[in-house]
């Protein structure tokens, strides 16, 4: 059993108790590490340390920033395998796309590090004679950095590339579900030489979370996960005025039109909505297909599902893996029983496998109606519902008849439909004959519940900065 450490303001540091959090192999069932449960005192530590870091890093022309991110991510590169390693055995995830999911974290810290010399302000016309407005970009101070399960190196990366290289320290908060490779991350932090403080991550209860969040050295709080924690975090915000960034739950909608290639949309709705066990904040959630096409479509995504296998991607890395918890795999399957109830058909999956692990099936309903649970809230888990449509216009109402509106998706050659989408469309993103990827020179923001604020690209890095006007009289 391995036993982890707090890392706080640049240090490995011994737990203050013997509270301990248990990790687990979701793939096997089995714990492999405890992680300490940081107290109070710890948090306090880590944002005051960060707060006096942040002045002086702040203070640094940014493109010493960037270069001491360059280190960084360099780091990060020649340890990707061994980061890897700690990511796939606490996620389930195959040892390829663990390592795979680091050197893309790589390359998104390398981006924001090219940000050093394009941090900009403004120069504004005054009404006033000899009199110039001039309108800066500045660190916001100490962002508390509120980390997922399903992606906790992408994710951590995400938030903290940015949050650095705009001048802010930053306390992380990995999830207690998949908190060791953050502390592996750690070990790259101190080869890197960045200065102590500017990086905490401590593994901690949601109410010593709560400690961390109303801290008053806190000026922003970023967080992925549930619209739950969304208005969890809302709440600490009020605290001290902290700005908030979030992105929440998501219910992507696929349109399928009758001119897409059938084929192709099969198979890349299977890849989608079983990769990572479905457990992807824009993984497809609900498929509307046009009557024409709805049948053909139907019986090639469930011959997919049906021969999709499933299992320890340790041992093979064809197969999907498991959910996170043993508690969302029983979420899920009373999600798919509560469909059938309701009237849903069950073409494929839809039961509790025997066995170890956390596994479900790749499950694929059909006779959906837009009221059913299953269409309305997050399945966050390789479910598919489908629901057939009789023309356009009904299919853009029903893909926005939701609360969310992170991610969508149109299978279309027609550019007429495609245009008419792209403005109609309630979400923060659109594909067009392909299923999100989140690009991180763009922007991933969400509509609705799906959030507030974004990740990624110019605007995702300008999150973590606030504005100063500066009248000039000359």
């Amino acid at each position: 059993m391995r036993h982890c450490q707090n890392f706080i303001a640049g240090h490995f540091v011994e737990a203050r108790t013997d509270a301990v959090s248990a990790v687990v192999n979701p793939a096997t069932g089995e714990p492999f590490a405890t992680v300490p449960l940081a107290t109070d005192a710890d948090v306090i530590q880590a944002a005051s340390r960060a707060f006096a870091a942040q002045r002086a890093w702040g203070r640094l022309p940014s493109i010493e920033r960037g270069n001491a991110l360059r280190r960084l991510a360099d780091l990060l590169e020649r340890q990707a395998a061994k980061i890897g390693a700690a990511l796939s055995e606490e996620s389930g995830k195959s040892l390829a796309d663990a390592t795979a999911e680091v050197v893309y974290g790589v390359e998104l810290m390398r981006y924001h590090a090219e940000w050093a010399r394009r941090i900009e302000g403004e120069l504004i016309d005054s009404d006033t004679p000899n009199e110039t407005l001039m309108l800066q970009r500045v660190p916001i101070g100490v962002v508390a950095c509120l980390i997922p399960f399903n992606f906790p190196i992408y994710t951590l990366v995400r938030k903290i590339a940015p949050a650095l290289i705009a001048g802010n320290a930053v306390v992380v908060r990995p999830s207690n579900t998949t908190p060791t490779s953050a502390f592996a991350f750690a070990e790259a932090v101190v080869e890197a030489g960045l200065p102590e403080g500017l990086i905490s991550i401590l593994t901690m209860t949601h109410e010593v979370a709560a400690t961390l969040c109303r801290r008053p050295e806190i000026g922003m709080i970023t967080l992925t996960g549930s619209v739950t924690a969304g208005q969890a975090v809302l709440d600490f915000c009020k605290e001290n005025i902290a700005k908030p960034s979030l992105e929440l739950g998501g219910k992507t909608p696929v349109i399928v039109e009758p001119d897409a290639d059938l084929d192709a949309v099969a198979k890349s709705l299977l890849a989608a909505k079983t990769a990572h066990c479905g457990q992807v904040c824009t993984s497809v959630e609900r498929l509307y297909v046009h009557a024409s096409v709805h049948d053909a479509l139907l019986e090639r995504l469930k011959a997919g599902f049906a021969a999709r296998g499933f299992g320890d991607r340790a041992t093979d890395a064809s197969l999907m893996g498991p959910l996170a918890s043993e508690t969302a795999r029983r979420r899920v399957h009373a999600m798919v029983e509560q469909a059938v109830a309701d009237g849903a058909v069950l073409e494929a999956g839809g039961t509790l496998p025997d066995g170890p692990g956390f596994f479900y099936p790749p499950t694929l309903l059909s006779h959906c109606r837009q009221d059913m649970q299953i269409i309305r809230e997050e399945i966050f888990g390789p479910v598919l519902p489908v629901i057939s449509y009789a023309d356009f216009d009904e299919a853009l109402r029903l893909a926005n008849d939701s609360p969310f509106g992170l991610a969508s998706v149109l299978w279309s050659n027609d550019y007429a439909k495609v245009m008419r989408a792209a403005n109609s469309i309630e979400a923060g993103e659109l594909y067009i004959n392909r299923f999100p990827a989140d690009p991180y020179q763009g922007y991933h923001a969400g509509w609705k519940r799906s959030g507030l604020g974004g990740d990624d690209g110019k605007y995702g890095m300008l999150e973590f900065t606030q504005t100063r006007l500066v009248i000039l009289k000359h």
